[in-house]
């Protein structure tokens, strides 16, 4: 008999481990992780320095990077926030360090050294870990009047008085799930690439600037860009863009991705976009800046960089509006100065398929969020089932929003866990 099992060696899993063998050091407590390795999402992200949060400490401007979620851990980010993961960290010896954009990474820039913190600290607090160990059934049963759980795998059944689920994005699990009582909001991809086949972008991979981007609905777009109205842009975001081998990419692009993961799902992700390579400019005085210009300069156009963007992106965006590489300001016309100055403000691109961002993939879906009392992440139809992490319909965008989720739920779901056990009491 265990008195909590943690089903998902990942971030949240381990966390939640901590906090309730700190809590409870004489209780047993078991990991179980149907990998080889724990904690490999850890491993993967950040490009192997692991994002673990994001300088936002206000808790509604922390809740409002989440596409899923916002409104319910509004409560919860009162109670556990970024700043407390950092100070978690660093107690435990772990420096860490706030880069521009407000990530925060460990300062050897080593998702090691976070995966070290967390398994000498769940080895050192007697938490038992069980590798290559599915699970293949839950089921609850009574046992002189007490509510337990079954939990069997691959390996062995375990019995536990508290069952915490913080398995990610597994189909497996939320089938078991749905038999259980619970509703899932069917998973769909929230964090991904634009895959995008264009001339304009074709030999500019690795170019990286500031961008508007707008997605267009498919059911009221229009082909001449002249006639998009406001009521056909259904989704923007702004930030760094990142012009890739197969389309683009940056946070600009994976905003839009987060937030509008159904409706591209939907789209089956064919659709177009607008992007605005000037976000200080409109198409119009874009225009009257390039008449001025026509009056006083003498040279070629494509030499003539006179918006900021890079160089590359000005030379490709010029011939894309039929401007040859020898035509200078006087001898253009103004329909093909109007053009340049469609391209640079509302240019058009088709979205045709996505790329997994890296290894850190990320889904919008999972257990239906009413099902869940946030003050303590327990399961409002099975007593004694806890969840923390991505296999609640919770997702954010990229900056170490999702981390801090795992965080948040580890936390406060080991809390939950911690005052159920008092009440009924633990192992000696």
């Amino acid at each position: 008999m265990y008195d909590v099992v943690i089903v998902g060696g990942g971030a949240a899993g381990f966390y939640a481990a901590i906090h309730v063998a700190e809590a409870r050091p004489k209780i047993k407590i078991a990991i179980l992780e149907r990998g080889k390795e724990v904690l490999a999402k850890v491993k993967v992200s950040g490009g192997g320095r692991c994002n673990v949060t994001h300088a936002e400490f206000r808790p509604k401007e922390l809740a409002s990077h989440y596409p899923r979620g916002e409104r319910e851990l509004l409560g919860p980010f009162h109670s556990y926030a970024s700043g407390d993961t950092v100070e978690f960290f660093e107690k435990r010896g772990v420096d860490l360090k706030i880069e521009e954009d407000g990530r925060i990474f460990p300062t050897t820039d080593s998702s090691q050294t976070i995966i070290n913190c967390l398994t000498s600290e769940a080895k050192k607090l007697g938490v038992q870990t069980f590798l290559l160990c599915s699970v293949t059934g839950i089921e609850p049963f009574t046992e002189e009047n007490e509510k337990l759980w079954h939990v069997a795998t691959t390996t062995q059944t375990f019995k536990t008085k508290k069952l915490l689920l913080a398995t990610g994005s597994n189909l497996k699990v939320w089938k078991m799930l749905t038999q259980l009582g619970h509703n899932i909001i069917t998973p769909v991809p929230s964090l991904f690439t634009f895959n995008i086949q264009d001339e304009r972008i074709k030999h500019i991979p690795g170019l990286s600037t500031y961008a508007e981007v707008t997605v267009l609905d498919k059911k009221k777009s229009r082909r001449n860009y002249q006639k998009n109205s406001a009521q056909s842009e259904i989704l923007f975001a702004e930030g760094p863009l990142l012009i890739t081998h197969w389309g683009m990419s940056g946070p600009a692009i994976l905003r839009l991705s987060a937030w509008g993961a159904r409706i591209l799902e939907s789209y089956n992700y064919s659709f177009r976009i607008k992007v605005n390579w000037v976000p200080e400019y409109h198409s119009d005085g874009l225009l009257e800046l390039f008449m001025k210009v026509k009056q006083v300069e003498k040279k070629t156009i494509l030499r003539t960089k006179i918006v900021d963007v890079p160089k590359r992106l000005w030379a490709s965006l010029v011939r894309a509006s039929g401007i040859s590489d020898k035509l200078t300001w006087p001898e253009v016309s103004k329909i093909q100065l109007q053009e340049l100055a469609n391209q640079l403000t509302s240019g058009l691109f088709h979205v045709n398929g996505k790329s997994t961002f890296k290894e850190e993939f990320v889904t919008a879906g999972g257990v239906d969020l009413k099902d869940i009392n946030f003050k303590t992440y327990e399961s409002k139809i099975q007593p004694n089932l806890y969840f923390a992490g991505e296999i609640l319909n919770i997702d954010a965008i990229t900056g170490g929003f999702n981390f801090q989720n795992a965080w948040t739920g580890g936390f406060i779901a080991a809390q939950g866990i911690v005052n159920g056990l008092s009440e009924i009491g633990e192992n000696e």
